[in-house]
């Protein structure tokens, strides 16, 4: 007897529902500060035909184009599809019958749509990631309501989708911290800094950096071991490596979850690693082995055999090339055994060989879909029903299979180079659609001498006093520990991250937010910590310093300092709120002297404005926290409700597609 996946493609569905209703709440509790017509990036102004809504939606593929037909502007359009998504996904993640491609295909569509015009602070890796597997979602649910219940073989196929995007996201942000030189991580050195240098810590990672220098460096190496050669048993035909190799990374987005807040990033990584595993792992199926005798031997043999051959394998060449050795004192040390050059020539191998094994993989599970489909459904017309399903799903398979080569291959040129045409073109029409991305993490790491900060400071003299404001989750204070935020991403503290790493010419959206808060704009006021000065009053002036901060010590932290901090010089020049060239620049980039369409249909957003009001009363985190958490209550209460059809019955009866 085989061992099935419905039902973990069933908790994959509701687990995307959950990520969705993250992803949306997250961004809705921030759209007016951020894409208002008074916000810091007005979202309007990347919408030049916006009175043409057909032209505007062809140029730009977003339903924000179709404002006007709801009597609503377009940063109002952003809160409705926001708050829409979120509703829809509790539904999904509440109701699993509701979990088909026609609400995915919405989520999906949805996301896209605000991706359009999010412009920085929604062009990080996750939210195209999350484009990514939202769209091979479309083809992982089922078309109809009581396809939630129904055996369908093309499950092996669609689901196989999802566990070569994990593949690729691994293996490219294992191979990319090697790739890019960076001295710390071929030193192993890069979680001595990391904690204290990624954008939003929690307060865990304050206690993670005080531990001693050989432990970080042998993390340096699991996290080597689990990105780079683990992924590839991902497609091992024995399921212990596959078992195995999940666990793995769940344990590694586990670690990142505990010392990081990285919004739903982590979320969405644990949610594909349900690819690797099956009904029988989750207990939902039970599979007897009726063998015996010799023939029953001989299967426990082989896999025991080829199960402890690739763990065998794996501790071999991890101890080899990191050369990990125990030391009298009891610490392991450990350092990279190999060079660049064998690294890149390395590469230069491993890259097509993981195309060849995933190709591989995807003819054989298309194989075991489409031999499912003629033997274990009973009657002609279902046969050929579910047959003909399973095949028009495989070919879409191998359609997005070849065009994520396109973005895939970059890791290594000559493989690029070598990608079939038809591929790269079908990757050309396809991209405005951002179905398939190249990933890579962490190439460098930054703040190896302590992490940059701005800070910004406002004053009604120029002689001073300057006194900061204070953003909800950046690091600001020297006294106040790194916040808990996650699964929620404040995204001007995410920014201001990426803006202490450069100047602000670099960051126009820097400047923008420095005049709204010189004009005392509320929505954008409110992104700031609720206890942070000038929230009732704007400042006369305004500048920005550079700062850097590090932990404490255990032995500074004694005296309730969680950061100390070195001040670096001016980051932003002194401005007013008319100031000549800071309006004139403004005005010429679009944030300034732009109209948003007018907003005609009052109800609709009166009724928006009430339950903006209604929420703004928790903090995000807590909001989002305690929707998932009622949505897991009433599910955990619709436990005891049966379907009318059983799996097993539905298998057996081959129920038409």
């Amino acid at each position: 007897m085989a061992v099935d996946i419905l039902h973990t493609r069933n908790f994959f569905l509701r687990c995307m529902c959950g990520i969705y209703m993250f992803a949306f709440g997250s961004l809705y509790l921030q759209i007016p500060g951020l894409y208002g017509e008074k916000g810091v990036l007005p979202a309007h102004t990347q919408l030049p035909n916006l009175k043409y809504p057909k032209q505007c939606f062809m140029d730009k593929l977003t339903f924000l184009c179709f404002s006007s037909y709801f009597g609503l502007n377009v940063s109002y359009m952003m809160e409705f599809i926001s708050l829409a998504g979120t509703v829809l996904s509790f539904i999904g993640m509440v109701w699993k019958s509701w979990c088909t491609a026609t609400l995915f295909l919405l989520l999906w569509s949805s996301y896209l749509s605000l991706y359009q015009v999010g412009q920085t602070f929604l062009w990080f890796q996750w939210d195209i990631l999350l484009l990514e597997v939202g769209f091979l979602t479309i083809l992982v649910a089922p078309v109809s309501r009581r396809g939630w219940f129904e055996y369908r073989p093309r499950n092996l196929v669609t689901m196989w989708l999802i566990r070569w995007v994990l593949f690729r996201l691994m293996f490219a942000s294992g191979v990319v911290k090697l790739q890019s030189g960076c001295p710390t991580w071929w030193g192993l050195t890069a979680l001595n800094v990391h904690y204290e240098s990624q954008c939003i810590p929690t307060t865990l990672a304050w206690y993670f950096h005080q531990l001693p220098g050989w432990w970080h460096k042998l993390c340096v190496v699991a996290t080597f071991v689990i990105e780079i050669p683990v992924p590839f048993m991902f497609f091992s035909p024995v399921r212990s490596h596959r078992i195995f190799s999940c666990y793995a990374q769940i344990l590694l987005q586990i670690m990142i979850i505990l010392t990081g807040n990285y919004n739903f990033f982590n979320l969405v990584t644990l949610t594909l690693c349900l690819s690797l595993m099956d009904d029988v792992h989750l207990g939902y199926q039970f599979v007897k082995d009726l063998s015996f005798g010799f023939i029953s031997y001989v299967k426990n043999t082989c896999s025991w055999f080829g199960k402890w051959v690739g763990f065998g394998i794996l501790i071999y060449y991890t101890m080899a090339y990191f050369s990990l050795r125990v030391t009298p004192e009891g610490t392991i040390e450990s350092v990279v055994a190999f060079t660049r050059e064998e690294f890149d020539a390395w590469m230069s191998r491993a890259v097509p060989l993981s195309i060849a094994i995933g190709a591989f993989s995807l003819v054989i599970t298309i194989a075991e879909a489409l031999t499912s489909a003629l033997f274990e459904v009973r009657g002609f017309l279902d046969k050929f029903g579910v047959f003909s399903t399973t095949f028009i799903y495989s070919v879409a398979a191998i359609c997005m299979f070849g065009i994520s080569l396109v973005p895939y291959t970059v890791l290594d040129r000559p493989t690029s180079q070598r990608v079939w045409p038809v591929f790269q073109h079908l990757y050309g029409h396809t991209s405005d659609f951002h179905l398939t991305s190249a990933y890579g993490l962490f190439r460098r790491m930054t703040g190896v001498e302590g992490r940059p900060e701005v800070i910004l400071e406002g004053s009604n003299s120029l002689d001073g006093p300057w006194i900061e404001y204070e953003f909800p989750y950046k690091p600001g204070h020297v006294e106040r520990p790194p916040p808990v935020v996650a699964p929620h991403q404040p995204r001007v503290d995410w920014q201001l991250w990426f803006a202490a790493l450069g100047t602000y010419n670099q960051n126009p959206w820097l400047i923008s937010l420095a005049h709204r808060l010189l004009s005392g704009q509320p929505e954008v006021i409110a992104l700031l910590d609720a206890s942070s000065p000038w929230t009732d009053n704007a400042p006369k002036y305004i500048r920005a310093s550079k700062y850097t901060y590090q932990y404490t010590s255990i032995k500074e932290g004694a005296s309730g300092s969680w950061w100390k901090r070195t001040y670096e010089g001016d980051y932003l020049p002194i401005f007013t709120v008319d100031h000549a060239p800071l309006v004139e620049y403004l005005r010429k980039i679009g944030t300034i002297g732009t109209m948003d369409i007018p907003a005609t249909n009052q109800p609709l957003q009166h009724g928006l404005d009430a339950i903006r009001g209604w929420i703004n009363i928790a903090s995000p985190e807590v909001l989002l926290w305690s929707l998932f958490i009622t949505a897991c209550v009433i599910t955990w209460t619709k436990r005891g409700v049966k379907p009318s059809m059983s799996y097993r019955s539905a298998k057996h009866a081959g129920g038409r597609l």
